[in-house]
């Protein structure tokens, strides 16, 4: 569970989060996708950030994506292009301290805002450091959450989460070891849309009045969330 008691009740409240805002029209008009060799990835080096740029550090040479939570708010940001199919990884450590209604998360969609989205999810629930959730959605439906005990407290340390995704099955992995195998089954939706490599850190503490994150009480700001070695699937002309 979360570190540090700040005290005092926890109010649910805030603003939806940019994440769950519909993104302008020129988000729409992206390049088309290109075929991708499964089973070979390289390394992020660029990155457009959606949102935040202010709280968001990208050390290209350290390889390290830093996204600071505070009063200014969070960030995302995102791939360049949308990919096919391929293996995504990173090895990532959460905020430290009580992070009660924060979501971490490292995630692939196929354009967040849209309400008919594929997504594939790994999500830090502030709540507890110590487990994970993963979810797929097809058409902007989900309701396929799972949730995982991670075994460690994933603020201490890195740790590499990778998802792999093929047109016929998706798999979590954690430290290397697959914790979720989804199939694609006959007459079943299953994420086929290209989608870009995500990650945010945001204010879920008013999801469901607070059971879902926990309420957000922030008395441990600013809440650094650090993303390393980002992994994509490696295109043939790149």
């Amino acid at each position: 569970m979360n570190g540090g008691d700040c005290g005092g009740s926890c109010a649910c409240v805030g603003t939806a989060a940019p994440s769950m805002q519909v993104p302008d029209s020129s988000m729409q008009c992206m390049a088309t996708p290109k075929p991708v060799l499964l089973t070979t990835t390289k390394h992020l080096n660029d990155i457009e950030v959606d949102y935040g740029h202010e709280v968001l550090d990208h050390s290209k040479d350290a390889r390290e994506i830093a996204i600071s939570y505070d009063a200014r708010n969070g960030a995302r940001w995102r791939t360049t292009h949308r990919f096919e199919s391929g293996i995504f990884s990173a090895k990532i450590k959460v905020p430290a301290g009580n992070t009660s209604g924060l979501n971490c998360s490292f995630y692939l969609s196929s354009l967040e805002g849209d309400k008919f989205q594929d997504e594939i999810d790994f999500e830090f629930l502030g709540k507890d450091k110590t487990i994970i959730q993963t979810n797929v959605y097809t058409e902007g439906v989900g309701n396929r959450e799972e949730i995982h005990q991670l075994g460690f407290d994933s603020s201490e340390t890195f740790h590499e989460y990778a998802i792999h995704w093929t047109p016929t099955e998706i798999l979590w992995f954690i430290d290397q070891v697959q914790v979720r195998k989804h199939e694609r089954k006959p007459n079943d939706a299953y994420p086929m849309k290209p989608m870009f490599l995500y990650a945010s850190v945001w204010n879920a503490g008013w999801v469901n009045n607070g059971e879902w994150a926990g309420c957000y009480v922030g008395c441990d700001e600013p809440y650094v969330c650090t993303y390393k070695d980002v992994q994509v699937p490696h295109l043939p002309d790149q």
